[in-house]
């Protein structure tokens, strides 16, 4: 427990940065423009989506499932935090006034660790999804319920909001971060900080690592499919290219955005000597790299939805017009077998 007075909470250490500091660092315009354009695309995006399901059951229906699941992740996730970041910076409060219990700095926290995963774990859901539909398309209903679907974004928003609540439990701790207008898990050498800082790194890590190899693997069938000498009897539809470069471009902009911060979190917590002092502070210098990777991970949410509006069939048509011509009769999905039709 650090020295922190007695009647506050456990969020609170020695942080040593000034109004006008903050008030430099802290835009409320920059903040708020972030948040708008962001909302703005998730809602293009949702608007989009809603427009081109595809009626009764199919596999692309499945996928579209969780692509909507992802984008009211990153819509809400920006909604809740974005509300509590911009009204810091507008109004400039003492947090340790307006919050001396840690009840808004535990939320956020809590909030920051479950948005900040659930995409991560639905793009790997989702990887996992096409690996199967693509390679074992025999083993799995031709016909995939978008409930069942829904069912599996849910148990992934469950397990990211368990994670988020460990340090509401004890393992770890969340504190208010530099320059006091977020809250985060703390990069101090406590064995549960250190753990939960691990558990958060390596969680996002292998969900990023999982994408990749499963992607890898699905890319490398459809080529194989597309260039073998089955492929005059077997092409894969155009909506199966258009699955796969959706997934592609969700796995490349978790990597760029994500990665950083997660290897960073990793670093920290295991630094010898540790990168906290005992009374818990932190260099100046760390607390803004965790602030400018923190910054880039959130471009996560605002990306997410621009890769499903310009990863679609009719703009990758006008990008490689081969797959207007391609012949669409036949998938890699299992078919119901079909009787001539007399005339």
């Amino acid at each position: 427990m650090w020295a922190n007075g007695s009647s506050l909470g456990p969020c609170f250490r020695p942080m040593n940065i000034t109004l006008e500091e903050r008030r430099l660092i802290a835009s409320p315009w920059f903040a708020a423009s972030f948040c708008l354009v962001g909302l703005a695309s998730n809602l293009l995006a949702l608007s989009v989506l809603r427009g081109s399901r595809p009626s009764g059951m199919s596999p692309r229906s499945s996928f579209l499932t969780f692509l909507c699941g992802l984008v009211l992740t990153d819509f809400a996730g920006l909604l809740i935090t974005g509300a509590i970041v911009v009204s810091q910076h507008v109004v400039l409060f003492d947090w340790q006034a307006v919050d001396p219990g840690c009840h808004l700095c535990h939320f956020m926290g809590v909030i920051m660790v479950f948005f900040g995963l659930s995409p991560l774990l639905l793009g790997a859901t989702m990887a996992s999804e096409r690996f199967l539909g693509i390679t074992r398309p025999f083993s799995r209903p031709a016909a995939a319920s978008p409930r069942r679907a829904w069912v599996t974004v849910a148990l992934v928003w469950a397990a990211a909001l368990a994670l988020g609540l460990l340090p509401v439990l004890g393992l770890g701790r969340y504190t208010v971060q530099y320059p006091s207008s977020w809250c985060f898990l703390t990069l101090g050498a406590e064995p549960g900080d250190v753990a939960f800082g691990l558990l958060f790194a390596l969680l996002g890590g292998l969900s990023v690592g999982l994408s990749f190899l499963l992607n890898t693997v699905s890319v490398a069938t459809l080529c194989h499919v597309y260039h073998g000498q089955e492929a005059a009897q077997q092409r894969p539809r155009d909506s199966e290219v258009e699955m796969m470069a959706q997934l592609l471009g969700i796995m490349v902009v978790a990597s760029i955005c994500w990665m950083p911060l997660l290897v960073f979190i990793a670093q920290t917590v295991l630094r010898s000597p540790p990168a906290m002092s005992p009374t818990g502070q932190l260099a100046r210098a760390t607390e803004r790299q965790l602030l400018i990777y923190l910054r880039v991970a959130t471009w996560n949410q605002i990306l997410d939805p621009w890769v499903y509006i310009l990863f679609r069939r009719a703009v990758l048509r006008r990008l490689h017009p081969r797959l207007s011509t391609r012949a669409r009769s036949l998938s890699l999905q299992p078919q119901l077998s079909r009787r001539p039709t007399r005339h």
